[in-house]
């Protein structure tokens, strides 16, 4: 018998709560939203009328409904009251990224919660990113946790922003919360930006956009490259890159080179199998990754149609629901979260100033 669906909370009723909203309906199977708080009766009545959930107009009042765990999905400088306010309801919180604004945000919310632990283990406080979890990105992390390239010493990554690529660079580069010594400049150059959130603007016209490069020193031998220009998750003029280097081999995107003996350098390329495409009738997804004819990533939710960075958002919330189930591990605990916006703030300090900036040792560094 299949276990009921994990019911989830959320905090907030704008474009980010939707998403949760819809991947709950994508697969009512695996998901279901618990109830949705939002400040006003009108909001509220048209999130019962097109979501098709429960509204409420205080966390007390979602607090007492049967969520498992809750979503704070509000702007940066709310999240840690509403993560405060949860932690005092003793609920599971997944909150968005970042989990606080600046640095003294950071420290003053990991002081109040940070200690905070459910009766089942593990922190109260996780965090809801999600990359290290896209396909791609999860089958080039399989990959180096096998040491097919070796020892990892550094990893460049021009994809997304901030914290975001924080938390892939970390991983890649397995690192914890030590001191990291960022060296970063912006330099400004004409570009065109057809397409937004907001949809194609028929426009060709070239704007100024900001590229942010930082060269970031871990210790240890090992290194890494944050490249982002301006709206690079949208902007089709601009592809995404990653590049993986360790002692025997890399990986350039979805290309894997290594040695298969002394004299022999072979490459293999990351293969991803989508339907959908002329006669095949399966439905238009990726069912798996494979490296030299053995998966390397499983899509576990076929069926439901869902782009990559879906399938990442609803991998990281059936991971949430299995932790508080207890029959999981903690999805990405708060110190996570801490450490990777600390190191997006000191890229923009560093860019700012034109100065290197060296992190501290921060009190998340101990869990």
């Amino acid at each position: 018998m299949s276990a009921a669906p994990i019911r989830f909370g959320i905090v907030g009723s704008g474009w980010r709560a939707e998403f949760f909203a819809r991947l709950a309906r994508a697969l009512p199977e695996r998901l279901a939203v618990a109830g949705v708080v939002t400040r006003s009766a009108e909001r509220a009545a048209r999130v019962e009328a097109e979501w098709g959930v429960p509204a409420y107009r205080t966390v007390a009042e979602l607090c007492a409904s049967d969520a498992e765990f809750v979503i704070p999905s509000v702007p940066w400088e709310v999240t840690p009251q509403v993560v405060r306010e949860l932690v005092e309801h003793e609920v599971p919180v997944l909150a968005e990224t970042p989990p606080a604004p600046d640095v003294s945000g950071l420290r003053n919310l990991w002081d109040a919660v940070g200690g905070a632990t459910r009766a089942g283990g593990g922190a109260l406080v996780q965090v809801a990113e999600q990359y290290t979890l896209m396909p791609g990105h999860a089958a080039r992390i399989a990959l180096v946790r096998e040491g097919v390239i070796g020892e990892v010493t550094s990893v460049q990554v021009s994809s997304t922003h901030m914290y975001h690529a924080m938390s892939l660079i970390r991983h890649t580069l397995d690192v914890g919360c030590g001191p990291v010594t960022v060296s970063a400049r912006a330099f400004t150059a004409p570009l065109a930006d057809p397409l937004s959130p907001g949809g194609w603007s028929d426009d060709l016209t070239p704007k100024e956009a900001v590229t942010t490069l930082a060269l970031m020193d871990f210790g240890g031998a090992r290194t890494a490259l944050y490249d982002f220009t301006d709206n690079q998750w949208w902007n089709p003029l601009r592809a995404r890159r990653i590049v993986v280097r360790g002692s025997l081999g890399e990986i350039v995107d979805d290309t894997v080179v290594r040695m298969a003996d002394p004299r022999t350098p072979v490459e293999s390329p990351l293969v991803r199998r989508r339907t959908g495409t002329d006669l095949n009738l399966e439905g238009a997804e990726v069912h798996h990754i494979s490296f030299d004819g053995r998966v390397v990533w499983r899509n576990d939710y076929l069926g439901a149609s869902l782009s990559e960075d879906d399938l990442a958002v609803m991998d990281l919330l059936c991971r949430t629901g299995a932790w508080v189930r207890d029959t999981g591990p903690e999805p990405y605990p708060l110190a996570e979260g801490c450490q990777d916006h600390l190191l997006a703030l000191a890229v923009e300090e560093s860019a700012l100033t034109g100065a290197p900036v060296t992190t501290s040792v921060e009190a998340w560094a101990a869990r």
